[in-house]
């Protein structure tokens, strides 16, 4: 299952991000789109989790948390 993960601090990592869901189970794939120009995080990133349970755990444990300041949004991207 894809996630989408929005309003991510500019200076959160790919690796902070697969940390977070790993402890929700198993990451595929981690992207965090960054600007081409600037080649700084765009502030939302998708994680790829194999296993529908493991990625919606990791959805409602993770969806309005705080990381880095910012109150992160996670959902099911289409």
């Amino acid at each position: 299952m894809k996630l989408l993960v929005r309003n991510l601090s500019r200076t959160t990592t790919e690796q902070e991000i697969r940390i977070l869901f790993s402890a929700h189970g198993s990451v595929t794939e981690c992207n965090l789109v960054l600007d081409q120009e600037t080649g700084k995080s765009k502030g939302f990133a998708f994680v790829e989790m194999p296993e529908e349970a493991e990625a919606k755990a990791a959805l409602s444990a993770l969806h309005e948390t705080r990381v880095a300041k910012n109150k992160i949004r996670v959902k099911v991207a289409q």
